[in-house]
């Protein structure tokens, strides 16, 4: 499993030498709010501040999406990823497409 320590937003990982490109690696979720979440939603939106019930799915539809990147990366043959992003559309009222992806890389340590 590749390290998270070696996954960066950045165009290099510092303190290594880029040996190999692998190419775009990605992973992606697909995530609805339940009937229950969305009448807990709408009473802490009443309310104000923090939807918690939202961040809780955010969270981790995100962290799923992650760990699919990271899984692609290593059937490439990769020990790190570069230039890492996330991305998130609806697909439909509702339903949510959220996309880690980035470039999987053979590292050395300098």
């Amino acid at each position: 499993m590749i390290d998270q320590s070696m996954v960066t937003t950045n165009i290099e990982l510092n303190g290594y030498k880029i040996t190999q490109s692998l190419g775009v690696v990605r992973g992606i979720t697909v995530r609805s709010r339940s009937i229950a979440g969305n009448i807990a939603g709408g009473v802490q939106s009443l309310f104000g501040g923090k939807l918690s019930i939202y961040v809780d799915l955010c969270e981790k539809a995100r962290e799923e999406a992650f760990q699919h990147m990271l899984q692609h990366a290593e059937e490439r043959g990769a020990n790190a990823i570069i230039n890492m992003r996330y991305d998130a559309n609806e697909v439909m009222q509702g339903i949510t497409e959220v996309l880690a992806y980035g470039t999987a890389v053979r590292a050395e340590r300098m």
